[in-house]
């Protein structure tokens, strides 16, 4: 899964899934309370990411569903947070747009569509060959609503696109991004080049894409073109500027034509690889934007200084921009344009940002936040990225060769004649790796127009996000007001009259099917009825509730006001509830057995890393006369260092299962927070909270089934160098499709793919022997694989797919399930806005109705794929999650799978309403998040457990003190339990 969740999405900003840290999605709440109906306030959560693992993440746990009416702590540090409040003024209400009548697209007849499903009925595509399972046809359940979707017809595109390599010599200098894509614009002012830069793009590294054939001379392989690099606000190049050479190599002429043949569902084209020709269209499409202000972050992102953008604090504000993608759909191209917010630089006097960061980050590393940041000095003039913050001018030296050994403070005195400001202010090495160059911060301003690539502080995130969590009318208004021209879509755009492309200003409309609410039951079989996509407690338990035995309630006594004494008598009656409501919800309790204690915190000063704080509850723990079956821990606060340490010591050295609770919240004793913790106890003790019934267990009652999840976390930014990326994946071991125990591995940084999927499979499958009975095992197999990018597709299939089949082989002697393999996917940037009164929910932002499905006109045209919203969007935009098959082998009609997908979304143990993201694939992530935690100072580098160690640690060193940190993983004693939830 990608990491660098630095880029939200305007529907990443409901509510968050657990503490804070490091990025992705958010999560879900819990219940509302077995005696009384939830209070409606966002479970407190993460903001990932991607972005999981990464930098400051955004998506929220409205975007998945969550609880009703608790504001828990949620689960493991990670993505998501609380909606916060934007820094900056808000922009100005625009007034309504004038859309024209939706009609549904004349491409998506039934006639046209049934034409297709019968021509490509007649492919056989064989189990094993490595290809993609053929539609085996659309959805028919359900109301049919219209909806526009951000995606616009592109009515026409080139005939021919001609694609070429470039090298540019020499390559010293040249790693920087920007310096690349400086040539490539200086390229194109050249008398040799000038003339074919209208009818060219470039991807500013390799790659160049013209609609007209370029003049490589006769006899020679490649054009060569010199240029002198110089910075945009210099009027030309000086005497020392360097020269650089850029050859550009024929390597294909691709002829669309064939492309639109397989646009049409021509069935022998189905293995086409439309993948040259979208590339190329995207790098044409996105020359507008580069050439007119665009900030390009990430792949297919651009972002616009605007009037009215926001501060996410003093150092640090919120840019407003637009993805762009084109997407193969059936009959038609389309370009998919949907908005996006991130994080910049605030331009201003670097001094000033550092000690503003400083005020703000608890002691952690200047240098995570201004790494590789440009600043202009302003004694010459020049312009550098600096390498790290060093120590303060007046006392930093460095040796001269006229002044001998120097401060800094004193150099630029007696060379540059500049008395300092502030001589005790930090300096900043903009020179090299192996040369140093020292200058005070005080003399360096920051450039305009830098995206931050560090991960955000929860403060920040909290307000990057209530900053980008607009209603999807604004985000739908800004696409057609600014989107469009800002990209150059707009009809009078002289790229896209030069490369041939007419594209529709019109977003498509499709038509979606709203599917039934499932049935949920409870304790005794009781049943629940499903509105809006969530129920209510009263009066009912657990369907099957845990047996509470031996207990401990450990406060961490941190500051003034926390609980003083074991017998303090709010203490003993504080946790005297809490049982009550364990009791009152199904869970068998015996009061007797629960334990009390405190331990007090060292002072975070003399103990930043909490390490002799977490010393203290292990030796409090282990002093137990035996292990206690449940550690509830009274926290001060939401501090991330120690609530990883806390995770680490009782998962890895302990093996004990816990459950974290901030003591403001859990001390005002009350039953909707109470019942929310005990949902947790209960699934993490091996209870079930609530499962399916009625038509939606159909399929999966038909023969015993087991359903996987699988997900990989990726280093965030700001990890050191060579930290492991982290797999999980998770497997339901009964009937009740509840309980899903979780495997874990280490493995290869920034790897996708799952290197031990055989190993872990095999785990899940003896777990599922362990608890039906010996030499039993599931009949059928369905994967819901997290976090994969669609290029990735077929490299699951033959990397991760084997390792399964390998798996069954293995744990029994002619054992082969039935294996379907679904790819369920989030990060894509397709929205949908409702035209119909019955298909909006207008009570939570007019977003579409849970339950929403598509499968038709934005979909692809082969492939077995949908979207689907099975949640609320409670705050923002609703993003649907696109599920796609890579394999299927039990044969699943669409009608099936996007029901099963729909209904198991309302099994998450964590909510009583349905959620995003199927269960298993979002409890692969959980996993991967309390994976996080056991490396977590290695994820962190400018933490003060490593701060000052990331310059001087191979990759090697990296990852050996990651295998000594995670130990074995998770104790053997809760491998089967929900220990991660």
């Amino acid at each position: 899964m990608l990491e660098n969740l630095k880029v939200i999405e305007p529907d990443a900003c409901f509510t968050g899934r657990g503490g804070g840290g490091a990025g992705g999605r958010g999560g879900e709440g819990g219940t509302g309370g077995p005696s009384q109906q939830g209070g409606g306030g966002p479970p407190r959560g993460r903001g990932g990411s991607p972005a999981r693992g990464g930098g400051g993440g955004y998506s929220g746990g409205g975007d998945r569903g969550g609880g009703r009416g608790f504001q828990g702590r949620g689960g493991p540090p990670g993505r998501g947070g609380p909606p916060g409040r934007g820094g900056g003024p808000p922009p100005p209400a625009s007034p309504a747009l004038n859309l024209p009548a939706a009609q549904i697209d004349p491409r998506l007849t039934d006639n046209g569509l049934n034409q297709l499903i019968s021509g490509l009925s007649q492919l056989k595509i064989e189990g094993g060959g490595g290809e993609l399972p053929i539609r085996p046809g659309f959805g028919t359940l359900g109301k049919v609503v219209r909806l526009r979707a951000n995606h616009f017809p592109v009515q026409k595109f080139p005939k021919t696109v001609y694609e070429y390599a470039v090298k540019i010599d020499p390559t010293e200098g040249t790693k920087p991004r920007r310096v690349k894509r400086r040539l490539f614009d200086l390229l194109e002012r050249t008398p040799e080049f000038s003339g074919h830069a209208p009818y060219t793009a470039n991807d500013g590294s390799t790659k160049l894409v013209s609609s007209r054939r370029l003049p490589i001379p006769d006899g020679e392989d490649t054009l060569d073109v010199s240029v002198k690099l110089y910075d945009e606000d210099e009027e030309g190049p000086n005497d020392k500027a360097k020269t650089y050479t850029l050859s550009i190599s024929f390597v294909a002429e691709h002829d669309s034509s064939t492309l639109q043949r397989y646009l049409n569902g021509e069935p022998g084209l189905h293995a086409y690889d439309t993948g040259p020709m979208i590339s190329a269209f995207n790098i044409m499409l996105q020359k507008h934007a580069l050439q007119n202000g665009g900030v390009s972050v990430g792949q297919n992102r651009y972002f616009f200084a605007r009037e009215h953008s926001a501060a996410l604090d003093a150092n640090l504000v919120a840019f407003r921009g637009f993805y762009l993608s084109v997407r193969p759909t059936f009959k038609q191209l389309s370009v998919n344009l949907n908005v996006a917010t991130t994080a910049f630089y605030k331009e201003g006097n670097l001094a000033e940002a550092l000690e503003n960061y400083s005020r703000n980050s608890y002691g952690a590393n200047p240098t995570a936040f201004v790494f590789g940041l440009r600043v202009k000095t302003s004694h010459l003039g020049y312009k550098k990225s600096i390498f790290k913050v060093g120590n303060a001018a007046n006392r930093l030296t460095f040796q001269h060769q006229q002044y001998g050994k120097i401060t800094v403070e004193e150099y630029f005195k007696r060379q540059h004649k500049i008395n300092l400001k502030k001589p005790g202010g930090p300096c900043v090495d903009v020179g090299t790796k192996s040369r140093s160059n020292w200058v005070p911060a005080e003399l360096c301003t920051i450039l305009p127009n830098q995206p931050f690539r560090g991960k955000l502080s929860p403060e920040q995130t909290r307000s990057m996000i209530g900053i980008a969590c607009l209603p999807p009318s604004e985000n739908q208004a800004d696409i057609y007001r600014n989107g469009l021209p800002s990209m150059g879509l707009s009809p009078e755009s002289d790229s896209l009259q030069k490369f041939g492309f007419s594209i529709g200003n019109q977003m498509a409309v499709v038509p979606g099917r709203i599917l039934n609410p499932p049935k949920i039951a409870y304790g005794g079989g009781k049943e629940l009825m499903v509105r809006d996509s969530a129920w209510n407690l009263r009066d009912v338990k657990f369907h099957r509730g845990a047996a509470i035995g031996n207990c401990l309630a450990l406060v961490i006594n941190e500051r003034k006001g926390d609980i003083e004494r074991a017998d303090d008598p709010d203490f003993i009656q504080t946790v005297d509830q809490f049982t009550t409501m364990c009791g009152t919800c199904g869970m068998g309790v015996n009061q007797t057995r629960w334990k009390r204690d405190i331990v007090r915190a060292h002072p975070r000063n003399q103990d930043p890393s909490r390490e002799q704080t977490t010393a203290l509850v292990r030796q409090t723990v282990k002093s137990l006369p035996g292990r206690p079956d449940l550690v509830l821990i009274i926290l001060s606060n939401d501090d991330k260092v120690f609530y990883a340490r806390l995770k680490t010591l009782f998962d890895v050295d302990l093996g004990v299962i816990n459950v974290c609770v901030v003591g403001q919240k859990f001390r005002k004793k009350q039953p909707q927070y109470f019942a929310n913790v005990a949902l947790k106890v209960n699934m993490k003790l091996g209870g079930v909270n609530h499962v399916l019934t009625g038509a939606g267990t159909q399929w999966l009652k038909q023969k015993p089934t087991m359903l996987m999840g699988a997900d990989v976390t990726h280093p965030s930014p700001g990890s050191l160098k060579g930290t492991p990326s982290i797999a999980s994946v998770v497997a339901s071991i009964d009937d009740s499709f509840a309980r899903y125990p979780a495997s874990l591995c280490l493995q290869e940084t920034k790897k996708e793919m799952i290197t031990t999927l055989e190993e872990m499979t095999i785990e899940r499958l003896k777990a599922w022997e362990a608890t039906n009975g010996k030499g039993k095992f599931p009949a059928r197999i369905v994967m819901f694989r997290d976090g994969v990018s669609e290029g990735q597709f077929l490299t699951v299939l033959h990397e991760e797919f084997p390792q399964v089949l390998e798996a069954c082989k293995k744990v029994a002697q002619g054992y082969r399930p039935s294996i379907t393999y679904i790819i369920a996917g989030k990060r894509h940037h397709t929205r949908f806005y409702p035209v119909d009164a019955d298909g909006t929910d207008e009570r939570n932002n007019s977003n579409p109705k849970s339950g929403t499905v598509v499968d038709k006109g934005v979909t692809g045209v082969y492939t077995f794929d949908f979207f689907l919203q099975s949640h609320v969007g409670l705050k923002g935009q609703a993003r649907p999650t696109h599920y796609t098959v890579v394999h299927d082998e039990n044969k699943f009609s669409a009608d099936e799978l996007q029901r099963l997908c729909h209904e198991l979304s309302h099994t998450f143990a964590r909510a009583t309403r349905g959620v995003s993201l199927i269960p298993p694939a979002y409890y692969a992530d959980l996993a991967c998040e309390r994976g996080r935690c056991y490396i977590h100072s290695l994820l962190n580098a400018d933490s003060a457990s490593v701060a000052g160690t990331s310059g001087t640690l191979s990759e090697e060193a990296v990852y050996q003190m990651a295998k000594k940190a995670w130990g074995e993983g998770p104790a053997r004693n809760i491998r089967n339990k929900m220990y991660y939830i």
